[in-house]
């Protein structure tokens, strides 16, 4: 399956998404990867959880249109980062689809979740009072899972473990569209900064995306 949908958010920085529909051994054969790195994957038991890792790596790969091996590692706050490339990334997926953003400049944060109907029995754990107010009944499921995605999108940004999406990401209100942008600031205490997230929903899917 080739890239299903791409999009150039600036100069230096787009993300992708990409349908896993191989198998196993046709995405591990579109890889280089190093004896750690087959030791995980080798670890990893087959299923859903294989094919993302796989199917981002092989995204990535593409969009940075390479054949030389990718030193792709987490930091301890894991966050994924290049060893070698000077590129920012961001890695997410969700059933069918890989998502991943990169950017030449700055720090990145993508989340690709499915639409379901369970994200309101787990909504006052992510959402302030202040922000369940603004939600649109009529479309009630969808904007929850843009806040979802937008929080979890800069929570991968900043790339610090405490921080709480209930306590410190706050969403400013906003009319749910199919696409969009959604004005967001991470206060932990210790920074205080603003963002703004696009957000998009593919298919049943929904995209959060931000640039630090």
């Amino acid at each position: 399956m080739a890239i299903a949908y791409r999009q150039q958010i600036d100069d230096d920085t787009e993300f992708a998404l990409w349908k896993i529909e191989e198998q196993t051994d046709d995405l591990y054969r579109q890889l280089q990867l190093n004896s750690d790195e087959k030791a995980f994957v080798e670890g990893i038991s087959n299923g859903k959880r294989h094919l993302h890792w796989l199917g981002t790596r092989v995204l990535l790969r593409k969009m940075l249109n390479t054949e030389e091996y990718i030193d792709c590692r987490v930091d301890e706050h894991g966050k994924p980062y290049l060893f070698t490339l000077p590129y920012h990334i961001s890695l997410s997926h969700s059933f069918d689809y890989a998502a991943v953003m990169v950017s030449k400049k700055s720090p990145v944060g993508i989340d690709i979740e499915q639409i379901k109907q369970k994200v309101e029995r787990i909504a006052h754990k992510f959402m302030r009072p202040e922000e369940l107010a603004f939600i649109e009944p009529e479309h009630r499921i969808e904007q929850l899972y843009v806040c979802w995605c937008a929080k979890e999108a800069i929570y991968k940004c900043y790339g610090q473990k405490e921080v709480s999406f209930l306590d410190h990401i706050i969403l400013e209100p906003f009319k749910f569209n199919e696409r969009g942008e959604v004005q967001a600031r991470l206060n932990n205490g210790e920074v205080d900064l603003p963002y703004t997230v696009g957000f998009m929903q593919y298919e049943d899917y929904m995209l959060g995306f931000v640039k630090g």
